[in-house]
C-alpha cells in the first residue's frame, strides 16, 4: 500500500525528522493537481438543482442522483453557447473536468458542455438515419412529384384528437369546402406510434382511394416528434403510390419524414393552404372569364347592328315606300331573330363547353394510370411464370450438357480401368522410346496415382 507523499521527490519521511507543515492552500492546490492529473475529460448525467446566473454571466448549480451531489461550475464563454435555458429539476449529460475550488477546498465539475438528457442520443441517431437515406437517395428531389391540381379525396394521417387536425379542416372547410377528407386516425407519440403511422400510410396508398395523403402533427420536442423520424416511416412515405405532404411539428421542427415526403409544410395550416386552391380566389377568376365572355359578345352584336344600320339606310335611299315597307318589316324580324340566334348560340356554346370539360375529365390520366397499373398487376405474375419455365428448361439442357462433356472427359476414360503415365516432367507418354530404363513414372488412376520406374 503506498503512501502520499506532500513533497514529490523529497527524502522519506524520518521519525525524527522535523514536521513538514502545510498551509491550507499548498494542500488545496495539491489535492486539486492530483484531481486533474488522475481523472480525464468525464460524462456525467443527474438532476439539476440550485441552479444560479449572477451577474458575472457564469453558471452555478448542483447535480445530483438519489444517493450523492456534486457541485459544478459553467463558466460564461461556456454557458452562453447553451442551446436551452437550465432549470431546476431538468435531467442533464455534462461533459465536465473534475477540480477542486482552492479558496474553500471543495471538490466541484467544471463543466465544459451541457446537454439535456437523452436528446443528444436522439440527435446523433437523427443525423445517421438521415446520412443513410440520403446516400440511398429517398430525398432525391428528382424523385419528388406534384401535388394534383385539384384533390378530391384526401387522408390525413394523425391523431383523431389533437389540435393538428382541427387546424386542417377548419383551413380546408374556409378554402375549398369541395375536399373529400377522411381522417386516418394514429397515435402520433410514444413506441406504439411509429409502426401505427407505418401501416396506416402502406393501407392508404394500396387502397387507392386517395389523391394524396397529409402526415401532420403538431409541435413538440425532438422526443415527442421522434415517430416521425422512425426509418419505417420514412420508406413508408417513400414507397406511397400517391403524394405525401409531411407537416410535423413548428416552422423550426424538421423530421426524417419532411425530407423523404413529395413536399414539406412548416405547420398544419400551411400544409392544407397548399394542398387546396382557395374557393374565393376561383371564384374571381371565374367572374373574370365570364366578364370576359359577355364583353366579346357584346362586341359581336354592336358589329351586327352597325351592318343593320347600313342595310337600312341602304333601303331608305332606294325610296320605294311599299318595298321600304315590307324590308323594314322583314328587317326587324331578321333583327329579332338574329337576337335570337346570337343568344341561342350562346347557350349552345356554353352547353359543348360543359360537355368538354365533361370528357376531358373523364380522359383524366388518373383513369389510365388505373388501367395501366391493373394491366401491370396481370402481367406480373404472368412473367414470373414464364421465368420460372425458361429457368427449368436452361437447367434440363445444363445437365444434358454436363454429361456429354463427362461422357467425353478423359476422367470417365480412367474410371473405366485405363490409366495415364506421366515421365519426371510431368509430360504425357505416348512412347516407350520416350524413357530410358530407370526413368521414375508418375501413372494416374481414377482414385489417385502411382510411382514407378522404366525397366529395360
Amino acid at each position: 500500500m503506498s503512501t502520499f507523499d506532500p513533497f514529490p521527490g523529497g527524502p522519506a519521511p524520518d521519525a525524527d525528522a522535523p514536521r513538514r507543515i502545510l498551509t491550507p492552500s499548498t494542500l488545496n492546490r495539491l489535492v486539486r493537481g492530483l484531481l486533474e492529473d488522475a481523472l480525464p475529460m468525464v460524462w456525467i448525467e443527474g438532476e439539476l438543482s440550485n441552479v444560479a446566473r449572477p451577474a458575472s454571466g457564469h453558471l452555478y448549480f448542483t447535480l445530483k442522483d438519489a444517493g450523492a451531489q456534486v457541485r459544478c461550475a459553467m463558466f460564461k464563454m461556456k454557458s452562453s453557447r447553451l442551446t436551452f435555458k437550465p432549470v431546476d429539476g431538468m435531467q442533464v449529460l455534462v461533459r465536465a473536468r473534475v477540480g477542486l475550488y482552492e479558496p474553500r477546498g471543495e471538490f466541484q465539475l467544471v463543466a465544459e458542455s451541457m446537454e439535456p438528457a437523452g436528446e443528444g442520443a436522439l440527435r446523433r441517431a437523427f443525423d445517421a438515419l438521415k446520412a443513410k437515406l440520403d446516400a440511398e437517395g429517398l430525398f432525391d428531389p428528382a424523385r419528388k412529384r406534384p401535388l394534383p391540381r385539384y384533390i378530391r379525396r384526401l387522408g390525413v394521417i394523425t391523431s383523431a384528437t389533437g389540435a393538428a387536425i382541427r387546424d386542417v379542416l377548419s383551413v380546408l372547410g374556409r378554402r375549398w369546402p369541395l375536399v373529400e377528407v377522411d381522417v386516418l386516425p394514429v397515435p402520433v407519440q410514444g413506441k406504439e406510434a411509429p409502426p401505427a403511422i407505418e401501416a396506416m400510410l402502406r393501407k392508404a396508398s394500396a387502397s387507392g382511394r386517395y389523391d394524396a395523403l397529409l402526415l401532420t402533427r403538431g409541435g413538440g420536442s425532438l422526443e415527442d416528434l421522434w415517430a416521425f423520424n422512425d426509418e419505417a416511416v420514412a420508406r413508408a412515405v417513400h414507397a406511397s403510390a400517391v403524394p405525401v405532404v409531411s407537416a410535423v411539428g413548428h416552422e423550426v421542427d424538421f423530421s426524417i419524414a419532411d425530407f423523404v415526403a413529395d413536399l414539406r409544410a412548416p405547420t398544419p395550416s400551411a400544409a392544407a393552404e397548399l394542398l387546396v386552391p382557395d374557393t374565393a380566389q376561383m371564384a374571381r377568376q371565374l367572374r373574370l372569364l365570364e366578364q370576359r365572355l359577355v364583353a366579346v359578345e357584346r362586341r359581336k352584336l354592336q358589329t351586327l347592328d352597325q351592318r343593320v344600320d347600313q342595310l337600312f339606310a341602304r333601303l331608305q335611299a332606294q325610296r320605294p315606300q311599299a318595298r321600304l315597307a315590307r324590308d323594314r318589316e322583314r328587317l326587324t324580324n331578321l333583327h329579332r331573330r338574329l337576337h335570337a340566334a346570337l343568344s341561342a348560340g350562346s347557350t349552345r356554346r356554353e352547353r359543348r363547353l360543359e360537355q368538354a370539360l365533361a370528357r376531358l375529365l373523364a380522359q383524366h390520366p388518373r383513369h389510365r394510370l388505373a388501367l395501366l397499373r391493373r394491366r401491370l398487376d396481370e402481367l406480373d405474375p404472368r412473367l414470373r411464370r414464364a421465368l420460372a419455365r425458361m429457368l427449368e428448361r436452361k437447367r434440363l439442357t445444363l445437365a444434358q450438357v454436363a454429361r456429354a462433356l463427362h461422357a467425353v472427359s478423359p476422367l470417365a476414360t480412367l474410371e473405366r480401368g485405363y490409366a495415364i503415365a506421366f515421365d519426371a516432367r510431368g509430360k504425357v507418354l505416348r512412347s516407350p522410346a520416350q524413357v530410358e530404363p530407370g526413368d521414375a513414372l508418375r501413372i494416374r488412376l481414377a482414385e489417385g496415382e502411382l510411382t514407378a520406374r522404366a525397366g529395360d
